[in-house]
């Protein structure tokens, strides 16, 4: 049996929130101050992975620094 993990290419702000442990609302407030890009996917906000792995990453350099 394999034990890959498929990841989604996009999450919806609940996920987001789930992802990072917060509120959807926090998560909300990133989007509006732009620290968070987002995309619209049938009428509903969207971050791509990519965007989500860079927000992190972004987070720990500059926790870092």
């Amino acid at each position: 049996m394999s034990d890959i993990t498929v990841r989604p290419r996009f999450y919806f702000v609940a996920e987001v929130a789930s992802e990072l442990r917060r509120s959807e609302a926090s998560v909300r407030w990133l989007i509006h101050t732009g620290r968070l890009k987002t995309g619209k996917l049938g009428g509903r906000v969207v971050v791509a992975a990519d965007e989500l792995d860079r927000f992190i990453s972004a987070a720990f350099d500059e926790a870092a620094s």
